[in-house]
């Protein structure tokens, strides 16, 4: 079945949803998501999103926060363009219909994360992201120009050079091929522009506090279809993720450490005053280095965050899911600490965008944790991720926007999918093997910290897995399993290859081989592009 629009978007968490109501009264839009609306990373997000809203912050100040987290990798010129946008980007989910926390005077109630020089986080209690999902999506079903496809999959971008163009023009985006899960048919979307908002790829470690959706199939659908990829060295692993047998890696927001929580090891000592002047406020890359050596030296298996000391009203007051769901697995934390691990939590890097969000395809945009915008450089910034989806969702309806009216884009009319000689899949063990073994092979030899050794036996490895997918892959028809199998091994290579490429440590990425940052030369992006 073809079906056509004015604009495709693929995703719809905070990103996908913003973008949608910033154009749905211009044109047609088509919402894509692979599970229920909501299922995404913005509605698990508990923190808050950073923005200048007090007389005791600055934009200056916000800057200079984002650049040192980032390891000043980040593009300033991005940074402080985002930075300043934020009021309106907050002005804008509040007429959306986000009700953020406030105090009993009726100003909002800002926080401090790790990394804020100064308290600039709005919040939603703990379930900020809910609060945000909720209203999206509230907004986005009410549009009567919005279409949401849920439970939908998307295979693959089509380009001028996929749909066979006889035109010399094989860098444009016309749309995409969209598996429909339930009825298993392959669906032509044909668009006259085509935004990514398919968030992360955190699915690619073994353990991660990402949703089950967070597979990168934003940036293997870009990279296949040729669009530059940019800094995948640069995963994010947050410091504090719930240690407990049954718990399902639940983040504990740093938002709990902003609130004076503190990280001990199992005999009560505090150690982040040995890796950081900001102590338990340190930047993310720098504290789960240093919980990832204390378990290493100790031989434990979790370090313990204490926020005890605080008064037991306010902590179930201000963190009351949090306190429920540590509550469901028998740890009161208003009497005693929580075990806290590393686990993999954003990827700082992506889909390669200028500062309008476009990709070097012509019609492909990228919103979100799927770009790499220059915001983050080598360590995001607590808070700027949700910060970073509005700001963006704006700039790429401006740039869409106008080059529909300029250039008069006609809605593409593209081939259906070709199902070849395809059968029905009767080995899904092989596809369940393959993606346990790319997820450890990540987690031993890509985590943390790095050596080159490590680098090179998982690329060899992950070639090999690659080389099997591809050959089953074409063999069967399409599964939401085996699409996203073949996007996290792609996603994967990415990384361990970007990895690879930067001799230094900076930020996110530590490699034992080369322990020292080097501004001399490798104070730049790692880049790579599928040769077509």
């Amino acid at each position: 079945m073809n079906i056509t629009t004015d604009f495709l978007v693929i995703g719809s968490g905070i990103a996908g949803l913003s973008y949608a109501l910033k154009v749905a009264d211009f044109g047609q839009v088509a919402v894509v998501t692979k599970r229920e609306i909501s299922e995404t990373a913005t509605n698990l997000a508990q923190g808050g999103i950073a923005s200048v809203l007090s007389s005791e912050d600055s934009f200056a100040a916000h800057v200079r926060d984002t650049m040192v987290a980032g390891v000043y990798l980040s593009d300033e010129d991005v940074v402080r363009m985002v930075v300043q946008r934020g009021p309106q980007a907050i002005a804008d989910l509040i007429n959306w219909g986000v009700r953020f926390s406030k105090k009993d005077d009726d100003t909002y109630d800002l926080t401090r994360e790790g990394g804020h020089s100064r308290r600039r986080i709005l919040h939603a209690k703990d379930m900020t992201g809910q609060e945000i999902e909720r209203a999206l999506v509230e907004a986005a079903r009410n549009h009567p120009n919005i279409t949401i496809y849920e439970h939908h999959i998307c295979i693959d971008l089509i380009t001028d050079a996929k749909a066979g163009s006889s035109e010399k023009r094989s860098n444009r985006c016309l749309g995409a091929h969209v598996l429909d899960i339930e009825s298993r048919k392959v669906q032509t979307f044909g668009a006259r522009v085509t935004v990514l908002a398919t968030g992360g790829a955190g699915k690619v470690y073994l353990y991660t506090c990402n949703p089950d959706v967070a597979t990168g199939d934003g940036i293997a659908m870009a990279y296949r279809a040729g669009a530059t990829i940019a800094d995948m060295e640069f995963m994010q692993f947050h410091p504090t993720t719930l240690y407990h047998p049954k718990a399902k890696s639940f983040l504990i927001s740093e938002s709990v450490r902003g609130e004076g929580a503190i990280l001990r090891r199992r005999d009560g000592t505090a150690f982040m005053d040995q890796y950081h002047e900001l102590k338990d406020l340190a930047p993310r890359d720098i504290t789960a280095r240093a919980i990832d050596n204390e378990m290493k030296i100790h031989g434990d298996e979790s370090v313990f965050l204490d926020i005890t000391h605080r008064d037991p009203e306010y902590i179930r007051n201000r963190f009351p899911h949090i306190y429920e769901t540590c509550l469901k697995y028998g740890i009161d934390i208003t009497t005693e600490a929580i075990p806290v691990v590393p686990a993999a939590h954003y990827v700082c890097g992506g889909v390669k965008v200028d500062k309008w969000g476009e990709s070097d395809l012509v019609n492909l945009f990228a919103i979100g944790e799927v770009a790499c915008t220059g915001l983050h450089g080598a360590n995001r910034l607590a808070s700027n991720s949700l910060l970073e989806g509005v700001v963006f969702a704006e700039l790429v309806a401006q740039r869409s926007l106008g080059r529909i009216k300029e250039k008069h884009e006609v809605v593409p009319q593209v081939k259906p999918w070709d199902y070849g000689k395809a059968t029905d899949s009767d080995e899904e063990v092989v596809v369940a093997h393959n993606w346990d073994e790319i997820r450890r092979c990540m987690w031993n030899y890509v985590g943390i910290v790095r050596t080159n050794k490590r680098l090179k036996r998982a690329l060899r490895r992950l070639q090999m897995i690659k080389e099997e997918i591809t050959e089953y892959y074409w063999d069967f028809y399409p599964t939401s399993d085996l699409i996203e199998l073949r996007n996290i091994a792609t996603v994967a290579e990415l990384i361990v290859r970007c990895a690879r490429q930067r001799r230094e440590s900076r930020g996110l990425h530590y490699n034992i081989d080369y322990p020292e940052r080097d501004d001399v030369h490798w104070k730049k992006d790692t880049l790579i592009r599928k040769k077509l």
